[in-house]
């Protein structure tokens, strides 16, 4: 993929390659307007019981950290916490 369109991102599930684990899909994107360019994508904290909010942090995932964007999912290296992820 050379270009896609902010829908086609916000379809794909986001895979955590620290852990395995499915972090959700895109909500939205923190852009750099100066620069015009994707600084992070953000997934929204789960829902708890009853799809109630939970309260919980959303994800924040700095672009640098996206590793591959396929046709049916999006990798990324995250730590919870803030803490670095592997090869940052």
């Amino acid at each position: 993929m050379s270009m896609v369109r902010i829908s086609q991102l916000a379809s794909l599930e986001v895979i955590n390659l620290e852990d395995g684990r499915i972090l959700g899909m895109i909500d939205d994107l923190q852009i750099d307007l100066s620069e015009g360019r994707i600084t992070a994508i953000i997934i929204p904290a789960p829902a708890g019981f009853w799809g109630f909010i939970t309260g919980g942090k959303d994800c924040v995932i700095p672009w640098r950290n996206v590793t591959k964007i396929g046709e049916d999912v999006i990798l990324v290296r995250y730590r919870e916490g803030g803490r670095p992820a592997q090869g940052e």
